[in-house]
C-alpha cells in the first residue's frame, strides 16, 4: 500500500480508504448498499487490514448511526493499528439539533459518534455538507475546542464549493481555528467537475481530496454497457435518484475506452477507474466500498501499478466534457490557458 500525506497536514493515510457505508444497511439508500453485518465487517476490516488500508470512513447519517456501530465492534481490539474517519452535518432527527453545524449539534455529534464507535478519538472529522444558517467562525472554533479536548485529531469538510471552503480555509488563518486538512468529494471518470475549481483550490490551499463514490455510483465496474439492460441486481434501479446525474451516452463512450484499457492491461473495469484517480493532483486517498470479499479484493488490485500516459490520455479524453462558465475559456483559448494551464498539464508534469 502507498501512503500519502493529506494536504498539508501531518497525517499520512492509505492511497486506498475501506468505506462502511454498507455496514448494518438501513433504510431505502443505504439498505441498497448493503447490510453487512459485524461478523463480516470483520472479515473486510481484516482483509482491508493485511493489504495496508488502514483508514475505514463512516458517517453518522450512515443507517442512523448503525454504520458507526458496526465499525466499532468490527474494529475492536485493534483500534491502535487504523484511523476512523467520519462526519457530520446531514440531517439526523427533525429537532432544531437536528442537522446542521452549530456548536451544540458539533458537540452532541462527537459524543454520539465516540460513544456508538466506542473509541476516545476520531482521527479525522469531517463536517458532511456546508451550513448556511451557522456563522463559520462559530463552527471552527467548536472544533478547535473539541480538538483541543483531544476529541478529534484532525478536522476536514465534504461537499463543499470552492468559496465555501476558502472563506472557511481563511478564517481559520485569520482566528488560527484548526484549518481543514480533506476535502471529501465526488470524483470519478463519469464525473470530473471536481477539476474546475475544488482541485486547483486543493493545490493551492493544500487540501487533500478524499474520494468517496469513485467508479461512479456504481456506474463504472464493468456490468454496465451500451445496448444492455441494466442488470437485474444493481443497486441503481433503487438508488439512480440519489446520486450524481450523468447522461446515458457519455457514460458509454467511458465505459467503451474502459474496456479497451482493460483487454490491454488484463486488468478489471473497476481496477482502471480506480487506478486514473489514484493519479490525479491532490488525491490522498480513495474510498472503496465492498457488499462482500471479492469485490475488495478485486478493488485492492488497483494498486501497486499505473496507467501508461497514453492510456491516461484516452480516458481523459473519453470522460471530457464542457466546463461551465467562467471555467470553459481556460480550456478552450489559448490566451486563457496560458495564465491558467489545464489539469492535464499539471498531470503531465508529475
Amino acid at each position: 500500500m502507498e501512503y500519502r500525506q493529506l494536504g498539508a497536514s501531518g497525517l499520512k493515510v492509505p492511497a486506498l480508504s475501506f468505506g462502511a457505508g454498507t455496514f448494518a444497511g438501513k433504510g431505502e439508500l443505504f439498505g441498497a448498499w448493503g447490510n453487512t453485518d459485524v461478523a463480516e465487517a470483520r472479515r473486510l476490516v481484516d482483509i482491508s487490514l493485511d493489504a495496508g488500508v488502514t483508514m475505514f470512513d463512516t458517517a453518522d447519517v450512515y443507517s442512523d448511526g448503525a454504520s458507526e456501530e458496526v465499525l466499532g465492534q468490527a474494529i475492536k481490539g485493534r483500534r491502535d493499528r487504523l484511523l476512523i474517519s467520519t462526519k457530520t452535518g446531514l440531517p439526523m432527527g427533525d429537532g432544531p439539533d437536528g442537522a446542521g453545524t452549530s456548536r451544540p449539534r458539533l458537540i452532541k455529534a462527537v459524543d454520539d459518534a465516540l460513544r456508538r464507535l466506542d473509541t476516545d478519538h476520531i482521527d479525522l472529522f469531517q463536517l458532511h455538507a456546508f451550513d448556511a444558517a451557522t456563522p463559520v467562525e462559530e463552527v471552527l472554533s467548536t472544533l478547535g475546542d473539541l480538538v483541543r479536548a483531544g476529541k478529534l485529531r484532525y478536522v476536514g469538510v465534504s461537499n463543499f464549493s470552492g468559496w465555501q471552503l476558502m472563506k472557511s480555509l481563511a478564517t481559520a488563518e485569520r482566528y488560527g481555528y484548526p484549518r481543514y486538512a480533506a476535502h471529501q468529494v465526488y470524483y470519478s471518470l463519469a464525473g470530473r467537475d471536481y477539476e474546475w475549481e475544488l482541485l486547483p483550490l486543493g493545490l493551492d490551499q493544500g487540501v487533500g481530496a478524499i474520494v468517496w463514490s469513485p467508479l461512479g455510483w456504481g456506474r463504472l465496474t464493468g456490468k454496465i454497457r451500451r445496448g444492455r439492460p441494466l442488470p437485474e441486481g444493481s443497486r441503481l434501479h433503487r438508488t439512480a435518484a440519489f446520486g450524481p446525474p450523468v447522461d446515458d451516452e457519455h457514460l458509454y463512450r467511458v465505459v467503451d475506452a474502459l474496456d479497451e484499457i482493460a483487454s490491454e492491461t488484463g486488468r478489471t473495469v473497476p481496477q482502471i477507474a480506480l487506478n486514473w484517480l489514484l493519479q490525479r493532483p491532490t488525491v490522498a486517498s480513495v474510498i472503496i466500498g465492498a457488499r462482500n470479499e471479492e469485490q475488495l479484493r478485486d478493488n485492492l488490485g488497483a494498486i501497486g501499478w499505473n496507467l501508461t500516459r497514453d492510456q491516461v490520455a484516452r480516458l481523459d479524453a473519453a470522460s471530457a466534457t464542457t466546463a461551465a462558465y467562467p471555467y470553459y475559456p481556460y480550456r478552450r483559448q489559448e490566451g486563457f490557458a496560458r495564465l491558467n494551464p489545464p489539469i492535464e498539464s499539471l498531470i503531465a508534469a508529475r
